[in-house]
């Protein structure tokens, strides 16, 4: 298992450390470069893992309500991390702990670890935490973020900033083709195929563009403490909220193992967008991302006995 989390690790270190070196050496513009992630390549990617993975309505609602479970206890934490903290610095703490990779590191670890059927219920998991980043980290960055002399932000207010991002939009139009049992003409979807398959080396990119703009990462207190909160009580808050959900065997174990993930580069590129503190997001993906190889061994190791 090491040998198979190394092989998930390294591409996901290597891309990243080759945008790192490009930072160091050359003015990049990171904006730009998020903002073609955030309105055109994760849009691609929401749509098409929407319109090619094939999910049922029980295992959403089930799963859903654990999962809806996790990441509420996760933001607590992280918000715990913050306390003190400047408040965009609170902010993008309760973001790095709430919002963590299930995608590019979840998915293949899932399939090593369980096989093509818990790769299944790993995908499901997926869709479910796309579509929670996109609408609840605009929540996390901008609530009640305001000048002394403004009144508080209106309901409508918020939900603008929920839906600003266009991959809110394609996961409603997903949801609506899959319902209405349309699918786009073949053309169309191998562009978006082709869009959605650049997304994890540039998202992977503008981690290493953070970092590198920025030299080695400053790894103090709060960092390591949204790391500890990331890695060790993702996973513990997964076990709890799928029992009191009533998950049990393989399902449960997939949610632990996803809870278990570090925290997710697209949040990087959300606190960017949303004036957050984008530099304490990018040293907390760095150092969970580095340390999440022990940790996520260990709790391999420990999912028998879950599933025995």
């Amino acid at each position: 298992m090491i040998q198979a989390l190394s092989n998930v690790l390294l591409p996901v270190m290597l891309v990243a450390g080759l945008g790192a070196l490009v930072s160091a050496r050359f003015p990049i513009d990171q904006a730009t470069i998020a903002r073609v992630t955030l309105y055109l390549l994760s849009p691609a990617l929401a749509l098409n893992v929407l319109l090619t993975t094939r999910v049922q309505a029980g295992e959403v609602l089930t799963l859903g309500a654990a999962y809806a479970l996790t990441v509420a206890g996760s933001l607590l934490l992280g918000w715990l991390t913050g306390l003190r903290a400047p408040q965009a610095q609170r902010r993008s703490l309760t973001a790095s702990v709430g919002i963590w990779n299930s995608g590019n590191m979840g998915l293949p670890i899932a399939l090593f670890a369980f096989g093509q059927a818990g790769f299944a219920h790993a995908t499901l998991l997926f869709l479910m935490s796309f579509v929670g980043m996109y609408v609840i980290a605009p929540v996390v960055y901008t609530a009640r973020v305001r000048r002394p002399d403004q009144p508080p932000p209106s309901a409508g207010g918020m939900l603008l900033n929920m839906v600003r991002l266009p991959a809110v939009w394609m996961v409603a139009l997903g949801v609506t083709l899959r319902a209405l049992h349309l699918q786009p003409p073949e053309g169309l979807m191998r562009g978006v195929e082709l869009l959605a398959q650049a997304t994890l080396p540039m998202v992977l990119l503008s981690l290493g563009l953070q970092l590198g703009s920025g030299g080695w990462p400053r790894l103090d207190a709060r960092v390591w403490l949204a790391t500890a909160a990331r890695l060790i009580g993702g996973p513990l808050l997964g076990l709890a909220a799928g029992l009191a959900c009533g998950l049990r065997g393989e399902v449960l174990a997939v949610l632990v193992l996803s809870a278990s993930m570090p925290t997710a580069v697209n949040a990087l590129l959300i606190a960017r967008e949303y004036g957050g503190d984008a530099d304490t997001v990018a040293r907390t993906a760095f150092l969970s991302t580095v340390l999440s190889v022990p940790t996520i061994a260990a709790v391999v190791a420990l999912l028998p006995r879950l599933t025995g």
